[in-house]
């Protein structure tokens, strides 16, 4: 495997990686491609899986960077759970930063996701997670304005609103989320501190009380090197 010329791309850049201090940046782009003779659409492809890992991250208008490997967040998809929960359950420390919260008017597609009506005023919160750190996830919910309001919301918020409803006795139930990997787009992309375009991990997801109303809707993009999901699934017809 090798003498194929983008594995034998992938183990230089690895090797270049490896022995790079974290926190240093690497060649730029037109040097490190011509020091190892690709073309700089090619050299970009192989470091996509590097970024992807968590190994390098590319910072716009400063160069690429390593970075040391930090355990990745583990979790089941089984029962919902906050970054916050389990990073607590795995000794790890997160915190948030690029915290926004705002009235919004609800669009088309919130309207229909929230059940409420056109224009109605919504509570959303924006944040980035940060793992010794470093960005690892990009959240933001969105609620109608009798669920939460900003002014409801403590001065010591930890980040996750789902953490925030429980403590406050709300009863959530249920949750319903699509998962896919996108490109970022740019207003990720920026807080996060990657290139547009990098691949993320985009859940899009519904919380519903014990009547079965949608009380939030959120959008969380993570970068997956530093998560490891998982689903626990019984055999069909046992």
């Amino acid at each position: 495997m090798a003498n194929f010329p983008f594995q034998r791309l992938q183990a230089d850049l690895a090797a270049l990686i490896n022995k790079t201090p974290a926190g240093q940046r690497l060649p730029s782009e037109p040097d490190l491609a011509k020091q190892l003779g690709v073309s700089r659409a090619t050299l970009r492809e192989a470091m996509r899986s590097f970024e992807t890992q968590g190994l390098i991250r590319r910072r716009q208008g400063s160069g690429t960077f390593v970075v040391g490997k930090v355990q990745a967040l583990d979790s089941g998809l089984e029962v919902l759970e906050s970054l916050e929960t389990i990073a607590k359950r795995m000794g790890l420390e997160v915190s948030v930063s690029d915290l926004n919260v705002e009235i919004v008017s609800a669009d088309e597609e919130l309207a229909s996701s929230l059940n409420v009506t056109a224009d109605a005023k919504l509570t959303r919160v924006r944040r980035v997670i940060r793992a010794e750190g470093r960005p690892v996830a990009y959240l933001v919910d969105v609620l109608p304005e009798d669920v939460l309001q900003p002014k409801d919301l403590p001065s010591d918020f930890n980040g996750s609103v789902l953490d925030f409803l429980l403590h406050r006795g709300d009863a959530l139930t249920s949750s319903r989320a699509n998962v896919s990997a996108i490109g970022a787009p740019a207003d990720v992309a920026k807080p996060m501190e990657i290139q547009r375009g990098d691949v993320l991990l985009h859940f899009n997801a519904q919380l519903f009380d014990a009547n079965g109303k949608a009380v939030d809707t959120s959008f969380s993009y993570f970068i997956p090197g530093y998560f490891h999901f998982h689903i626990v699934r019984r055999v069909g017809g046992s």
